[in-house]
Protein backbone atom coordinates (compact mmCIF):
# COMPACT_ATOMS: atom_id res chain seq x y z
CA UNK A 1 0.00 0.00 0.00
CA UNK A 2 1.07 3.24 -1.13
CA UNK A 3 1.15 6.56 1.51
CA UNK A 4 -1.50 8.71 0.81
CA UNK A 5 -1.69 11.39 -1.66
CA UNK A 6 -3.68 14.68 -1.09
CA UNK A 7 -4.59 15.81 -4.76
CA UNK A 8 -6.22 18.97 -6.37
CA UNK A 9 -9.54 18.17 -7.40
CA UNK A 10 -11.27 20.50 -10.01
CA UNK A 11 -13.24 20.72 -12.42
CA UNK A 12 -12.29 19.23 -16.21
CA UNK A 13 -10.94 21.38 -18.68
CA UNK A 14 -10.84 20.56 -22.51
CA UNK A 15 -6.70 20.02 -21.81
CA UNK A 16 -7.68 16.69 -19.62
CA UNK A 17 -9.55 15.36 -22.19
CA UNK A 18 -6.37 13.42 -24.11
CA UNK A 19 -5.38 11.97 -20.24
CA UNK A 20 -9.16 10.77 -19.54
CA UNK A 21 -9.47 9.32 -22.71
CA UNK A 22 -6.43 7.00 -21.95
CA UNK A 23 -7.65 6.39 -18.29
CA UNK A 24 -10.51 4.86 -19.63
CA UNK A 25 -8.96 3.00 -22.49
CA UNK A 26 -6.57 1.01 -20.25
CA UNK A 27 -9.82 -0.04 -17.92
CA UNK A 28 -12.20 -0.83 -21.04
CA UNK A 29 -9.08 -2.66 -22.34
CA UNK A 30 -8.17 -4.55 -19.26
CA UNK A 31 -10.56 -4.14 -16.73
CA UNK A 32 -14.33 -4.98 -15.79
CA UNK A 33 -15.33 -2.23 -14.14
CA UNK A 34 -16.67 -1.09 -18.04
CA UNK A 35 -19.07 -3.23 -20.10
CA UNK A 36 -17.85 -1.46 -23.20
CA UNK A 37 -15.22 -3.69 -25.26
CA UNK A 38 -13.67 -1.01 -27.24
CA UNK A 39 -12.19 2.34 -25.82
CA UNK A 40 -14.20 5.40 -27.54
CA UNK A 41 -12.05 7.69 -29.29
CA UNK A 42 -11.00 11.19 -27.91
CA UNK A 43 -14.02 12.74 -30.07
CA UNK A 44 -16.43 10.23 -28.72
CA UNK A 45 -15.19 11.21 -25.22
CA UNK A 46 -15.60 14.63 -25.62
CA UNK A 47 -19.05 14.48 -26.51
CA UNK A 48 -19.88 12.28 -23.75
CA UNK A 49 -18.21 14.88 -21.08
CA UNK A 50 -19.82 17.96 -23.19
CA UNK A 51 -23.48 16.15 -22.50
CA UNK A 52 -22.72 15.63 -19.42
CA UNK A 53 -21.79 19.48 -18.80
CA UNK A 54 -24.57 20.30 -20.78
CA UNK A 55 -27.06 18.48 -18.27
CA UNK A 56 -25.58 20.95 -15.39
CA UNK A 57 -23.54 17.99 -13.59
CA UNK A 58 -19.99 18.07 -12.56
CA UNK A 59 -17.01 16.42 -14.46
CA UNK A 60 -14.24 16.02 -11.88
CA UNK A 61 -10.52 15.47 -12.17
CA UNK A 62 -7.84 14.48 -9.02
CA UNK A 63 -4.63 16.12 -10.14
CA UNK A 64 -1.06 14.86 -9.00
CA UNK A 65 1.68 16.65 -9.71
CA UNK A 66 0.11 17.86 -12.68
CA UNK A 67 -0.69 14.79 -13.68
CA UNK A 68 -4.71 13.40 -13.87
CA UNK A 69 -4.77 10.92 -11.41
CA UNK A 70 -8.62 10.05 -12.03
CA UNK A 71 -11.71 11.21 -12.94
CA UNK A 72 -15.61 11.23 -11.92
CA UNK A 73 -19.07 12.71 -12.59
CA UNK A 74 -22.75 12.33 -12.52
CA UNK A 75 -25.61 12.43 -15.37
CA UNK A 76 -29.07 11.35 -15.33
CA UNK A 77 -29.87 7.44 -14.28
CA UNK A 78 -32.43 7.82 -16.66
CA UNK A 79 -34.31 10.78 -18.64
CA UNK A 80 -37.89 10.45 -17.55
CA UNK A 81 -38.66 13.66 -15.49
CA UNK A 82 -39.64 11.47 -12.43
CA UNK A 83 -35.86 10.37 -12.01
CA UNK A 84 -34.16 14.20 -12.38
CA UNK A 85 -32.82 13.89 -8.53
CA UNK A 86 -31.52 10.61 -9.27
CA UNK A 87 -28.00 10.28 -10.74
CA UNK A 88 -25.45 7.51 -11.61
CA UNK A 89 -21.93 8.18 -10.86
CA UNK A 90 -18.96 7.01 -12.86
CA UNK A 91 -15.07 7.15 -11.62
CA UNK A 92 -11.73 6.12 -12.63
CA UNK A 93 -8.52 6.09 -11.97
CA UNK A 94 -4.70 5.59 -13.52
CA UNK A 95 -4.05 2.10 -12.73
CA UNK A 96 -0.60 3.31 -11.46
CA UNK A 97 -2.05 5.84 -9.15
CA UNK A 98 -4.49 3.23 -7.27
CA UNK A 99 -4.32 2.46 -4.05
CA UNK A 100 -3.38 5.67 -2.62
CA UNK A 101 -6.94 7.26 -1.42
CA UNK A 102 -7.08 9.69 -4.46
CA UNK A 103 -10.34 7.52 -5.85
CA UNK A 104 -11.65 8.29 -2.08
CA UNK A 105 -10.97 12.03 -1.94
CA UNK A 106 -12.62 12.53 -5.93
CA UNK A 107 -15.46 10.71 -5.40
CA UNK A 108 -16.20 12.56 -1.36
CA UNK A 109 -16.02 15.71 -3.84
CA UNK A 110 -17.95 14.54 -6.67
CA UNK A 111 -20.68 13.55 -3.95
CA UNK A 112 -20.35 17.08 -2.16
CA UNK A 113 -21.23 18.81 -5.34
CA UNK A 114 -24.28 16.66 -6.39
CA UNK A 115 -25.46 17.53 -2.69
CA UNK A 116 -25.66 21.28 -3.40
CA UNK A 117 -27.13 20.36 -6.72
CA UNK A 118 -30.19 18.81 -5.04
CA UNK A 119 -29.65 15.40 -6.61
CA UNK A 120 -31.25 13.14 -3.80
CA UNK A 121 -29.64 9.25 -4.47
CA UNK A 122 -26.85 8.77 -6.29
CA UNK A 123 -26.44 5.69 -7.81
CA UNK A 124 -23.21 3.12 -8.36
CA UNK A 125 -23.54 0.89 -11.17
CA UNK A 126 -20.44 -1.47 -10.85
CA UNK A 127 -19.23 -3.25 -13.69
CA UNK A 128 -18.24 -7.35 -11.96
CA UNK A 129 -18.95 -8.26 -8.63
CA UNK A 130 -15.42 -9.29 -8.26
CA UNK A 131 -14.51 -5.28 -8.50
CA UNK A 132 -13.89 -5.10 -4.64
CA UNK A 133 -11.72 -2.05 -5.00
CA UNK A 134 -14.88 -0.27 -6.59
CA UNK A 135 -17.50 -1.99 -4.24
CA UNK A 136 -15.46 -0.95 -1.44
CA UNK A 137 -14.50 2.65 -2.64
CA UNK A 138 -18.12 3.16 -2.74
CA UNK A 139 -18.61 1.52 0.66
CA UNK A 140 -16.21 3.97 2.36
CA UNK A 141 -18.05 6.75 0.87
CA UNK A 142 -21.24 5.81 2.06
CA UNK A 143 -23.20 3.55 -0.70
CA UNK A 144 -25.12 0.87 0.72
CA UNK A 145 -25.41 -2.47 -1.41
CA UNK A 146 -29.04 -2.39 -3.73
CA UNK A 147 -28.29 -5.31 -5.72
CA UNK A 148 -26.80 -7.18 -8.32
CA UNK A 149 -27.91 -8.11 -11.73
CA UNK A 150 -26.76 -11.59 -12.49
CA UNK A 151 -24.72 -12.57 -15.39
CA UNK A 152 -25.62 -9.19 -17.24
CA UNK A 153 -22.42 -9.22 -19.53
CA UNK A 154 -20.24 -10.83 -21.44
CA UNK A 155 -16.52 -9.94 -21.35
CA UNK A 156 -13.50 -11.32 -22.09
CA UNK A 157 -15.38 -14.47 -22.70
CA UNK A 158 -17.05 -15.11 -19.81
CA UNK A 159 -20.16 -13.69 -18.13
CA UNK A 160 -20.50 -10.74 -15.45
CA UNK A 161 -22.28 -9.39 -12.97
CA UNK A 162 -23.54 -5.77 -12.01
CA UNK A 163 -23.45 -4.35 -8.83
CA UNK A 164 -25.66 -1.75 -7.80
CA UNK A 165 -24.97 0.44 -5.29
CA UNK A 166 -26.85 3.45 -3.45
CA UNK A 167 -26.03 6.61 -1.51
CA UNK A 168 -28.80 9.19 -0.65
CA UNK A 169 -28.07 12.70 -0.55
CA UNK A 170 -29.18 15.79 1.85
CA UNK A 171 -32.91 15.44 2.77
CA UNK A 172 -33.42 12.12 0.40
CA UNK A 173 -36.69 11.41 0.06
CA UNK A 174 -37.75 13.54 3.12
CA UNK A 175 -38.75 16.57 1.21
CA UNK A 176 -40.30 17.89 -2.04
CA UNK A 177 -37.39 18.00 -4.55
CA UNK A 178 -36.27 21.41 -6.30
CA UNK A 179 -34.03 20.02 -9.16
CA UNK A 180 -35.68 21.17 -12.23
CA UNK A 181 -36.93 18.74 -15.00
CA UNK A 182 -34.23 18.04 -17.81
CA UNK A 183 -34.67 18.64 -21.44
CA UNK A 184 -34.31 15.66 -23.66
CA UNK A 185 -33.41 17.67 -26.32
Amino acid sequence: MHAPTTPLIRDSLDGDLPHIQAIYAHHVLHGTGSFEIDPPSLQEMTQRRSDVLRNGFPYLVAEVDGRVAGYAYVNYFRLRPAYRNTVENSIYMDEALRGRGIGQVLLRALLARCEQMDCRQVLAVIGDSANTGSIALHARCGFRFAGTLRSSGWKFERWLDTVIMQKELGTSDQAVPTRPIPRTS
